[in-house]
């Protein structure tokens, strides 16, 4: 049985990647706790400090179980450093892949999700519980995309964007980088880069969210 690293321990979604493991046949061979803190992996399994990697765990590919994505750029940026260089690419068991997709490196698909052909989605994206992605559409590097969301077909968005819970993106729209799309917002025009907007027709709340400064997204 494969033995996967899940680098970072303190976000609560770090139990449904553990479970996206099990129904895949693998194993966690340890979480690493990058940071003081709650620990949410659960009792059962090994966790070891940064500081604790040898050799041995160092071989192993790596997820970073973190939704947010400026945490999972900090935190990916950090297994490099400790030496991780196997990031893994994992989708639930029970989501269909479509055969024209791709997908990056360090990505998870989250249970329940509905991938649509032609769909493109970059290095360490996180898609969380019964999201919907619409065919054509191109999801940049670290992009997170909450549950229940539904993109349409055709729909862009930039590195690093965040979507949240329930949240709806029209067709062939444009989602700038480090954008953040309220929970149950419907967007129905192009979002700017660094924007937040809320709301049904999501309106601008924010211009200045890059790297999302002062906001909690979790």
């Amino acid at each position: 049985m494969t033995a996967i690293i899940l680098f970072g321990t303190g976000s609560p979604v770090l139990v449904d990647v553990e479970e996206s493991l099990h129904r895949a046949g693998l194993s966690v061979a340890a979480g690493i706790r990058n940071r003081p803190g709650a620990c949410h992996l659960p009792a059962d399994l090994p966790h070891r400090s940064v500081e604790e990697l040898d050799e041995a765990l160092r071989a192993l590919p790596f997820l970073v179980p973190l939704f947010t994505p400026v945490h999972r750029q900090v935190a990916a940026r950090e297994a490099e450093g400790a030496g991780l260089t196997r990031p893994f690419t994992l989708i639930d068991s029970s989501v269909p892949a479509p055969r024209r997709l791709e997908i990056g490196l360090g990505s998870y698909v989250n249970a329940g999700c509905s991938l649509g052909s032609c769909l493109v989605l970059g290095a360490f994206t996180f898609i969380n519980r019964g999201a919907s992605l619409g065919h054509h559409s191109r999801l940049g590097d670290f992009v997170s995309i909450g549950p229940g969301v539904v993109v349409a077909g055709h729909v862009t968005i930039g590195r690093g964007a965040v979507l949240g819970a329930g949240s709806t993106v029209l067709p062939e729209l444009t989602i700038g980088e480090n954008a953040v799309i309220g929970g149950g917002s419907v967007v129905t025009r192009d979002v700017p880069a660094g924007a937040l907007v809320r709301g049904n027709p999501a309106r601008l709340v924010r211009s200045d969210c890059g790297g999302y400064k002062g906001l909690a997204v979790t």
